[in-house]
């Protein structure tokens, strides 16, 4: 049964509790849809009444990469249409969320969901998000760092311009 003060946690961190509990139960799943999010979170039962504005939340207010309209969280990365995960720093978005909140306060959130905030932490680190993006861009980064490896940048161009007149 929801106490009081679960009764006032705000929309945004019942969302990312809820993802994160999705994320952590499930580490090899990469993403998750907005409805199984708002269903982990009704499941949850943080408070008495599922609230409507849980999925406008997931599909918008906590999503890093879109636009604000309004809310403007990073809580949440879109990965692929339609699909969900936890935002990791390091993950591309819009820049009208510049130093929005990305993960909850301890002391807004019930009790028994602090742990996940250390587990959050810990995840973050440990996983390069480059790796995990599903952008063909990103996903790119450090691909030619073996390139040029065997040849000092300095001969390189010195190569490169023998024979310029």
């Amino acid at each position: 049964m929801a106490t009081l003060a679960a009764q006032k946690i705000k929309v945004a961190d019942e969302v990312w509790i809820a993802a994160a509990l999705l994320q952590k139960e499930h580490l090899t799943r990469v993403d998750f849809t907005p409805e199984e999010i708002v269903e982990r979170a009704a499941r949850e039962e943080m408070v008495e009444d599922r609230r409507p504005g849980v999925y406008v939340h997931v599909i918008q207010h906590c999503v890093a990469n879109r636009p604000p309209n309004p809310g403007r969280y990073r809580m949440l990365y879109e990965t692929r249409p339609g699909y969900r995960r936890l935002y990791r720093m390091g993950d591309p978005y819009d820049p009208a969320r510049e130093g929005s909140k990305i993960v909850p306060s301890a002391d807004e959130i019930p009790p028994q969901y602090g742990k996940l905030l250390k587990w959050y932490a810990e995840w973050n680190q440990r996983t390069d998000a480059r790796k995990q993006s599903t952008d063909p861009l990103m996903a790119l980064y450090g691909k030619g760092k073996k390139l040029w490896a065997d040849e000092p940048a300095d001969k390189y161009v010195a190569r490169l311009r023998e024979g310029w007149v």
